[in-house]
């Protein structure tokens, strides 16, 4: 099959999952968006392999792909939205837990009557959904409204700080009721140290819960391996017209036509931060070259990346190869580089 491939080691990426389960107290799978790249369904099923009781989805219009092949409770992630029918009626689903970030939506749901299962979002520093830490205690009134699963932390990437605002968080929440922490973005080993913190000196831990998403679906990076296939190669001569936009060719060389492009995501990828000095100098200096009308492909042909020759089409790219380069054969599968969780691949193959 033609197109952009996703070749994976199955037994190394299945050990790899095994061992990050093993790894992390109460891990709950997240499965959500595309599946990092691998679809709901696959890993709904491999989640259900690995024995976990929950997993997370992002919004409640994933909850139905992922039943299909999971069949324990699945948490909400983002916040509840109560102008949604869908994300109301699935509060009336017993093996669904809401996560709740606003007082206001907390008290419709109590008010109710029906018990729905409720995950309580404290506000941490990452500014997204939550309620603020000084307003916690306001939840208490609430919570024999509601059937109460805990308390979502959700932390940012960003090391400092993370494990000192984990536990003033997680002690201002426990102060207000005791129940499970759910965090993201906490190491296994933090996690476990600060739940027998937060336990005290003669209590039980508290128990956790640890979403985890890319570091279980992609840490391992050695056993997968992505390749697009070459479609089409032309020759084409210093000054001569090429693509949608007729861009001049800069140089005596091939045009070598292969697959993928927008709706696999390539071209799309997801911003990165710049954090020291020489990725700034990257940054700009790829930026510049944008502005100047050239971007560096994710393709590699002879070992080297190569420059895309206009900007990627919605299932195909251009890329121009020097003439002194021996251009790869009609069908050819080259490496091509992509982020997992912006990307839509044409074919898995497990080896």
């Amino acid at each position: 099959m033609s197109g952009v491939t996703l070749r994976l080691d199955g037994a190394r990426w299945r050990e790899h999952l095994r061992t990050v389960a093993g790894a992390t107290p109460g891990i709950v799978p997240v499965i959500k968006g595309n599946g990092y790249g691998f679809g709901l369904r696959r890993l709904a099923e491999e989640s259900a392999t690995l024995g976990a009781d929950t997993v997370g989805v992002g919004v409640p219009s994933e909850v139905g792909i992922v039943r299909e092949a999971f069949p324990g409770d699945v948490v909400i992630l983002n916040a509840w939205d109560a102008s949604s029918e869908l994300a109301r009626d699935l509060t009336k689903d017993s093996s669904v837990i809401t996560t709740v970030s606003r007082l206001g939506d907390l008290e419709l749901l109590a008010a109710r009557g029906d018990q729905p299962r409720v995950l309580v979002e404290v506000l941490t520093s990452m500014q997204r959904h939550g309620i603020r830490p000084d307003d916690l205690a306001q939840v208490a009134a609430l919570l024999p409204g509601v059937r109460f699963e805990g308390w979502s932390i959700h932390l940012p990437l960003h090391t400092d700080g993370r494990y000192a605002q984990a536990e003033r968080l997680g002690y201002a929440a426990l102060a207000v009721a005791r129940g499970t922490l759910w965090f993201s973005h906490l190491p296994p080993e933090e996690t476990v140290t600060l739940a027998r913190q937060l336990g005290g000196a003669e209590g039980d831990p508290v128990p956790v819960r640890q979403r985890v998403g890319t570091r279980l679906w992609l840490g391992d990076k050695t056993g997968r391996s992505t390749t697009a296939t070459v479609l089409d190669v032309h020759e084409i001569k210093r000054g001569e017209r090429a693509g949608y936009r007729q861009r001049v060719c800069p140089a005596d060389g091939w045009i070598v036509v292969v697959a993928g492009g927008t709706s696999h995501g390539i071209g799309m990828e997801a911003p990165t931060s710049a954090k020291t000095m020489r990725h700034r100098a990257i940054a700009f200096a790829t930026g510049s070259l944008a502005a100047a009308g050239l971007a560096l492909s994710p393709y590699t042909i002879n070992g080297k990346k190569r420059w895309f020759l206009e900007p990627p089409h919605m299932q195909l790219s251009q890329v121009f190869l020097p003439r002194k380069e021996r251009p790869p054969r009609l069908g050819q599968e080259i490496p091509v580089e992509l982020r997992l969780t912006t990307a839509t691949v044409d074919c898995i193959t497990w080896t």
